[in-house]
């Protein structure tokens, strides 16, 4: 199925999305997945744009994020439950709980679990930091709906597949499933 995709796309660049973003480490890739819970990909930019703003065109670091005042986040369109897992995982990451080189030599299932420690602050959040920031190779996101989607509808499921399905499907695709997933998106979301 996944060759088919493939062969169906010569021209797409599986990692072209992440050009349009802007460089990010893991602090700030995960910034970027908070920001995006529960949002479409355009009012995630637009919030994105606002934070970028505050912050004199970039993404903040941990320090720079604890020393704006927290409404002014609130003011750019995080919801106070996203402020405060910011704030939580900035203070974590000053104060030395949480190592950034250590976590980004941390394999997979451990540094989502080091961070799925912090509320707010769940599987999909860390596989797209992992992704975005880390570029690890292996990753998939079960729980995201548009993958779901694509999957259902690449798989010519008569049913929308749970996450167990997903990961059960994902299988198949070791040790590329973030490669994988960057096909579905495309055959799904995008015309050939």
């Amino acid at each position: 199925m996944l060759a088919r995709l493939i062969d169906d796309r010569p021209d797409f660049d599986p990692r072209a999305w992440m050009a349009l973003l802007p460089p990010m480490d893991l602090y700030g890739a995960l910034l970027f997945q908070i920001t995006g819970q529960q949002l479409s990909v355009p009012a995630t930019r637009r919030t994105l744009a606002r934070i970028e703003a505050l912050f004199d065109g970039h993404l903040p670091t941990p320090a720079e994020l604890l020393g704006v005042d927290p409404g002014k986040l609130r003011e750019a369109g995080l919801s106070w439950r996203k402020v405060s897992t910011l704030r939580d995982l900035a203070e974590r990451l000053t104060d030395g709980r949480l190592n950034p080189d250590v976590l980004n030599s941390l394999p997979d299932d451990e540094l989502i679990a080091e961070l799925t420690a912090i509320p707010g602050i769940g599987p999909w959040t860390v596989q797209g930091a992992l992704i975005i920031a880390l570029q690890r190779e292996d990753v998939v996101l079960p729980g995201d709906l548009a993958l779901r989607k694509a999957v259902q509808a690449a798989y010519q499921l008569d049913h929308l597949p749970t996450q167990q399905e997903v990961l059960a499907i994902a299988e198949k695709w070791r040790p590329y499933r973030s490669l994988a997933t960057s096909y579905l998106f495309s055959a799904a979301f995008e015309p050939t």
